[in-house]
């Protein structure tokens, strides 16, 4: 017995020790990515159509959870210590939708589930959101693409990609994180600014058909 308490004791205290040398656990930091809220919809005059979006998609290595990195064109790194809060698929998607809505080119814009009742259906993908660390200075890259098919018939009534870089001024990563929804905001923009002419003019060929 007495050897069995001198076992424990030793066993104890040495516990103690390497978690004194150990420090703090560590735990991560979790990001979201926040862009600024498109403006409310104008009101909407001659507007029927309804448009359903997709959920994003993306390469695999961007839905693991980790802020993502390039030493090279060819190596991609994870932060272990820093995440995503919200799957970037899921913000983009949203992102887009209430962008969508807020131009009132459609009677409704709904995150698409398969359901009936809609006209066109927008799919995308998130290609590239990721810090570059093999050029000069830290940049970052944020790559989106997207396509508008009719649900009439099929067509595709309006395709995009865009591909925009910010610089980080500091190498951390909240500078990190803000220059990607800087980036981010931009290459929303970019990708969805050609969208109303095109559904227009598919739509005025679908109807004198």
């Amino acid at each position: 017995m007495k050897t069995n308490l001198i076992t424990t004791s030793v066993a104890l205290t040495a516990l103690i020790v390497l978690l004194g040398c150990g420090g703090k656990v560590r735990y991560p930091n979790y990001y979201t990515l926040n862009v600024p809220a498109p403006p409310d919809p104008p009101a909407a005059v001659n507007v029927h159509s309804v448009l359903g979006v997709r959920q994003f998609r993306s390469p695999a290595y961007l839905r693991q959870g980790a802020v993502v990195y390039k030493t090279s064109p060819e190596q991609i790194g994870f932060y272990a210590y820093h995440r995503w809060a919200v799957d970037p698929r899921e913000f983009v998607t949203n992102a887009v939708a209430e962008n969508l809505r807020a131009s009132g080119n459609f009677a409704q814009v709904k995150v698409y589930d398969g359901r009936p009742g809609i006209d066109y259906i927008l799919s995308g993908r998130l290609e590239r959101l990721e810090e570059i660390d093999y050029e000069d200075g830290i940049k970052v890259e944020v790559a989106i693409s997207a396509q508008m098919t009719s649900v009439a018939n099929g067509a595709t009534v309006w395709t995009n990609s865009v591909s925009e870089m910010g610089t980080v001024n500091k190498h951390d990563i909240p500078a990190v994180v803000s220059e990607m929804n800087r980036t981010m905001a931009r290459a929303i923009t970019k990708l969805l600014t050609p969208v109303p002419g095109a559904v227009a003019s598919a739509s005025a060929a679908i109807k004198t058909n």
